[in-house]
């Protein structure tokens, strides 16, 4: 921004600064704000308004910095986007209307709207970079650990482990299953493994395929796979696909199931 803009802001800059509080206060009275204290809005809109005044007479990398940890502070604890937005639209009216009133001949007006409009476009075009980052980040994050929730091998007893699925199992999660699977039956030294399908919707041709590759894999690693929780409508759409299901062992129960693998691996539970 041009010395003098810079200057004739900076001389108005308490005004500025008491005419954006009282501004951004009537957003106060919207839901999404119900949940933040009095003090914590108002500390943070002075925040706010103290960083953009200080990027004035700043150097841009120091404002990035601040601003960028500003932003973040606000999206972890889960402050809506539109908060900023607004805030920074309100500022250039902010600083319009004070600058109105400041009896400048018209074309020096006209510039330093001019150079206002940039300064506050490109603070706009930071916090949106950071919120996509921040967003985009927070998304793949979430995609991760439902991707880990979302086929878990669980040791229940010596050498023998438990995969519940839930939900439908497309081509990306069949992949996550194998290696879950191959993975913790070398961690977990398990000898069988069941496969509980309690929880899918359907098992088409495909979801019987990756179901067979994955106990193939299983086998091939020295384990025996037992798949559970076959109910009688599933029993039924496997049937009349012609899906051949007869290299594993099969049980309409978990519980059955826990039971044969015991047995092949040489254990029963006896009542004390």
């Amino acid at each position: 921004m041009k010395p003098s803009a810079v200057k004739l802001i900076e001389t108005k800059r308490e005004i500025i600064f008491e005419n954006w509080l009282k501004e951004t206060e009537e957003n106060r009275k919207e839901d999404k704000f119900e949940n933040i204290s009095d003090y914590v809005y108002t500390s943070t809109n002075k925040e706010f308004v103290e960083i953009i005044l200080n990027s004035l007479s700043g150097s841009g990398e120091l404002f990035d910095e601040h601003f960028s940890q500003f932003t973040e502070g606000l999206i972890q604890v889960g402050w809506p986007l539109s908060y900023l937005t607004t805030g920074l639209q309100t500022f250039r009216k902010v600083i319009f209307d004070t600058l109105s009133d400041d009896g400048e001949p018209a074309k020096k007006d006209i510039e330093v709207y001019y150079e206002v409009s940039i300064w506050v476009d490109q603070i706009v075009n930071i916090l949106v970079n950071e919120y996509s980052g921040s967003w985009e980040n927070t998304v793949f994050l979430q995609k991760m650990a439902l991707k880990e929730l979302s086929a878990p091998l669980i040791p229940v007893f010596e050498n023998i482990s438990v995969m519940p699925l839930i939900g439908t199992i497309d081509t990306e999660r069949a992949k996550l299953i194998m290696e879950n699977l191959l993975n913790g039956v070398i961690d977990h030294r398990s000898e069988v493994v069941l496969i509980d399908i309690t929880g899918v919707p359907v098992v088409d041709t495909m979801v019987a395929n990756h179901i067979i590759q994955a106990s193939e894999a299983v086998r091939l690693v020295g384990a025996t796979c037992i798949l559970v929780g076959i109910r009688p409508e599933i029993a039924q759409t496997i049937v009349n696909l012609g899906i051949d299901l007869t290299k594993f062992p099969t049980k309409n129960t978990l519980k059955k199931g826990i039971e044969t693998a015991l047995e092949i691996t040489n254990k029963k539970i006896v009542a004390l």
